[in-house]
């Protein structure tokens, strides 16, 4: 599913997509835009994708601002800056 648009206070779209999850170990991490339903219905997408995970919903409102989103965000910590996930 797509979120629906968010804008800028420009009025120019911000790249929301579901399609910028990111998996790690045995979870998915899962973009979301404070749309419940259309949340909702990626969260049941992503389950289906991945059912031996965990999704976990993020809001990613601040990223997207940023012209990326959650996956994208991952791509450029150096090691050694997030501590071990247990």
């Amino acid at each position: 599913p797509f979120p629906d648009a968010i804008l800028d206070e420009n009025g120019q779209r911000l790249p929301a997509t579901y399609a910028n999850f990111f998996v790690i170990n045995d979870h998915v991490l899962m973009p979301t835009y404070g749309q419940p339903e259309n949340d909702e219905q990626a969260r049941v997408t992503l389950q289906q994708a991945f059912p031996n995970h965990s999704i976990t919903p993020l809001d990613c409102h601040v990223l997207i601002r940023q012209h990326g989103s959650l996956h994208c965000c991952t791509m450029q910590l150096p090691k050694g800056i997030l501590p071990p996930i247990q």
